[in-house]
């Protein structure tokens, strides 16, 4: 006996459609791979080499991508530098350790022992020392501060509203009482808060030493004026020059060479005489700086 199936009409919809459809899905299953063959091929032919010196630098570098060096990043400092040795040097988080290993690398040699920059802040006017105008209520920002008519007496000294510390990538700066402090163990030396400050009270400088000794001022005010406004700030008065020759006074403002500057018992004695205590250091473990002299203050800029 031969048994009869019968296939239901909707089976049959569901044949007819899979012969139909099956010469469509090889069709594009071919399509795919020759697509696939085709970029590979052409990922081996248009790839371009990178130099594995590239490699090695960018892995020596400190991977913080901050800008110091003037590039968007460290792989693009890489680069860089293998095109023009003569930018070795510039990548100040890594400082002269990281400069003589890109040396090596690209078998030359070049001067290592570069002293690492760091900020320094040239205000050390906290906000009891401040004479204000009036309470700044707008957008709390020094450059906003900056624009409008001046809300403390001083329009040299800091704002203290954080652009710098907002700059910052690394948490190194602080607002203290209405100054900008910086955190030594944490910085960079990434140049970020130099370009924030609207005042330019940030400098660069290179630290030749743990702490380096500064005139955190620069106001440009007469000695009378600038007493008159901040208890810390320089009045001129040329003291320190007269005891070291890294001083120089010039519009009315005290400045230190940098470049000159060695720990010494001339610089230390400039240090003391100074009236207004705005001779300080920065650093790691600078000591705290010494609060002025009233009477010595007054005594200097009535003469």
């Amino acid at each position: 006996m031969i048994e009869t199936f019968v296939i239901p009409a909707q089976a049959g919809i569901y044949f007819e459609l899979w012969n139909s459809a099956w010469p469509a899905g090889l069709t594009m299953l071919g399509l795919g791979t020759g697509f696939a063959i085709v970029l590979l091929i052409a990922k081996e032919k248009l790839k371009v080499e990178v130099d594995p010196k590239v490699e090695q630098v960018y892995e020596i570098l400190p991977h913080l991508d901050c800008g110091a060096c003037g590039f968007g990043g460290c792989a693009q400092y890489a680069k860089a530098v293998m095109q023009d040795p003569g930018l070795i040097g510039r990548c100040s988080p890594g400082g002269p350790q990281t400069s003589g290993k890109i040396a090596e690398i690209l078998n030359i040699q070049v001067r290592t022992d570069g002293f690492p920059f760091r900020p320094i802040v040239h205000c050390r006017a906290h906000q009891a020392d401040k004479t204000l105008f009036a309470k700044y209520q707008g957008i709390q920002s020094c450059i906003a501060a900056n624009a409008l008519s001046p809300v403390q007496a001083c329009k040299f000294g800091c704002l203290g509203f954080g652009d710098c510390t907002k700059a910052c990538k690394f948490d190194a700066l602080h607002i203290v009482d209405g100054l900008a402090v910086v955190d030594y163990e944490k910085c960079t030396g990434c140049t970020a808060c130099s370009k924030a400050c609207p005042r330019n009270l940030i400098q660069m400088v290179p630290f030749s030493c743990e702490n380096m000794m500064t005139v955190a001022c620069s106001s440009k005010e007469s000695g009378k004026v600038t007493r008159s406004m901040c208890k810390v700030g320089c009045i001129g008065c040329g003291l320190c020059a007269k005891q070291s020759d890294v001083f120089t006074v010039e519009d009315n403002l005290a400045r230190l060479s940098y470049e000159k500057y060695q720990p010494n018992e001339k610089n230390e004695t400039a240090m003391d005489k100074c009236p207004t205590g705005v001779i300080v250091y920065r650093g790691k473990t600078a000591p705290e700086p010494r609060q002025p002299s009233r009477k010595d203050t007054e005594k200097v800029t009535s003469t």
